[in-house]
This record gives structure tokens, sequence and C-alpha cells, in this order.
């Protein structure tokens, strides 16, 4: 920690959960990869999106090239939506919380996107919302209803383009893993359906197997994920300058600014603008009433949600 000197106190405490976060995510990530390449050998040869088909540079992914790996966000960049929200359906679906949780977790999901800060008291609430939902749980039983809320809820909305890119680097050999803030038993389970390699998530503290409602570090958002995939990619010993990043979001910049192939997939728009500045490559597979849309969770369609978006855009006029 001597190279944090320079920081505040309050400064270095907040990297410094960035660094756990990420390692944490890493270590976690590399000890279920093996488990997954053995449970899900066959990859498929994925069809290219509808409409215009996505460009692809002819020399890259390098085929062969085993010191390069891709990374991609998940929300909204894999999966329309959020997967803690559509996860959080899951477990309403089957009565680990009431409905008035319900409505408090599609507010702060709804605030979190439509008001483009970070609050950290407001993040706070929402880590602390979401740990009190699986404290004393085993890990196995959510991993196992994570297997089927994926079925449910989140199989239908992977974007067929942004698989497409992931299965190209597989093809050429490559490892694929997702780095999301999302827990990283959902992320496991959702790389694996999708033939990936593994997943750096948000770890959530267990003893004995069961969760004891505290995370390790922090949650995988922002700096964190830059840390973890500087952490993989130190153990796997990738060369970031070959490897490539996919993401919407400009929260996800410190890990696409890390790899030598950024990639803005369905960028929302300090995004667009950093990317088109840096010349970085741009995916868009939205329909043009998506794309204007940016921010604003897919899930929209359950009625909480709603409500959540009112209440957050309510919220945000009296704060402007």
């Amino acid at each position: 920690m001597a190279a944090l000197g320079w920081l505040t106190p309050r400064r270095r405490s907040a990297t410094a959960r960035s660094v756990l976060a990420g390692e944490a995510a890493a270590e976690a990530a590399r000890k279920t990869s093996q488990e997954q390449q053995e449970l899900e050998e066959l990859h498929e040869l994925l069809a290219a999106p509808s409409g215009k088909p996505a460009q692809r540079e002819p020399v890259f992914p390098v085929v062969g090239d085993d010191r390069a790996a891709a990374f991609f966000d998940l929300d909204n960049t894999v999966m329309q939506g959020a997967a803690i929200f559509h996860f959080g359906r899951g477990l309403y679906k089957r009565k680990f919380f009431q409905r008035q949780e319900l409505a408090r977790f599609a507010w702060q999901q709804a605030w979190f996107r439509l008001a483009g800060v970070e609050d950290p008291e407001h993040m706070q609430d929402a880590r602390e919302s979401a740990l009190s939902i699986v404290k004393g749980h085993r890990v196995s039983e959510l991993m196992s209803i994570g297997e089927e809320i994926y079925d449910e809820y989140m199989a239908e909305r992977i974007w067929p383009g942004t698989r497409a890119l992931a299965q190209a680097h597989l093809d050429a050999g490559q490892k694929v893993w997702l780095v999301t803030a999302a827990p990283v038993e959902t992320a496991t389970i959702i790389a694996r359906r999708l033939g990936l390699t593994g997943a750096l998530g948000t770890v959530a503290e267990s003893v004995d197997g069961v969760y004891t409602g505290k995370l390790v570090g922090e949650p995988l958002h922002g700096p964190a994920k830059a840390e973890a995939v500087r952490a993989l990619a130190a153990a796997e010993g990738l060369d970031l300058d070959r490897c490539a990043a996919y993401s919407d979001s400009h929260n996800d910049i410190p890990m696409l600014s890390l790899v030598g192939h950024p990639y803005a997939i369905n960028p929302d728009a300090k995004l667009r603008r950093y990317a088109r500045e840096r010349e970085w490559r741009l995916r868009d597979y939205r329909t043009g009433r998506k794309a204007a849309k940016v921010g604003i969770p897919a899930a929209a369609g359950v009625g909480a949600i709603a409500g959540g978006t009112a209440a957050a855009m309510a919220l945000h006029r009296r704060r402007r």
C-alpha cells in the first residue's frame, strides 16, 4: 500500500477495497473456470444478428493467440437489462422477500440508471438490501435456483450480436470472461450457459457454505473491474495489449482503457462520446427505439419497476 501514500485516507480506503474486490473476483473466477470447461466443452457456432451484420476486422481476434483473452461486461452488453434485477424477480417469485422489498429494489435500480450518479449512501443502501435477502441461505441453494432463473428470465435476453463476438474469440482459441457487478454465482451460471470460460463478479462472503450478509471488498464496479481484469491477466499470463474488452457503460472506461482492443457495445451517451474521441470500435445491437432509451432497465415490464422509475424521475427533478 506504500504506493498509495499520496492519497487521502478516504481515497486509500476506497482504492484498497477496489483492489480487494478485484483480487477476490479473480480468485473466484479461476477456481470455477476449470469446472465450467469440463461441463461445457462444446461451443455452438452462433448466427449473426438480424439486420446489418456486425463488421469484424479480418485480423482480430487472432487465431491461436493464447496470450489474448476477451472480457465482457454483462448488463446491457451481453444481456438486456440488469442480471441482478432478473435474479431478484426470480427470488421474489419464490417468496424470498415481500412485494414492498421488490418495489424498493426496483426503485434503487431505476435511480441508479436514470440519475447517472453513484451516491455512496444510496449505493450502500442498495448493497445492504441485496445482501439481506441472501443472508443465511446456502450458496448451493442459490446456485440451484439461479439455474432455474436463467431459464425463466435471462436466456431470451442475451444479445445475439454480442454473443457472436464472444464466440469469435472462443473459435480463435481464446478465453472469454464475464466481468460484472452481479454476484459471482449468478455470473458463473450465465458464463457456463453461454459456453464462456468463466466469470468475475461481486464476491459475497460465506462461511461453511452459508452467506453471512457481507461482501469481500466491494461490488465489482468501475475501477474494481479493472483491478479484477488486471489480477486475472497476471495469474493467467495474458498480455493486456492483445486482449479485448466490451461494455455499454462509461463506468467501465477503466476496464476498457486497460486493454489493447476496447469495444463500446450498445453504449450510453458518455461512453459513445468517449469511444468516438479515441476511435474505439462501436457496436449497437439495439433497435432505434431501444437505443433511445439508453440507461433504462430492459426489464421494465414488471409493475414495480414502472413505479420505481416514476419515483426516481420525480426525485431527480426535485434535486436539479
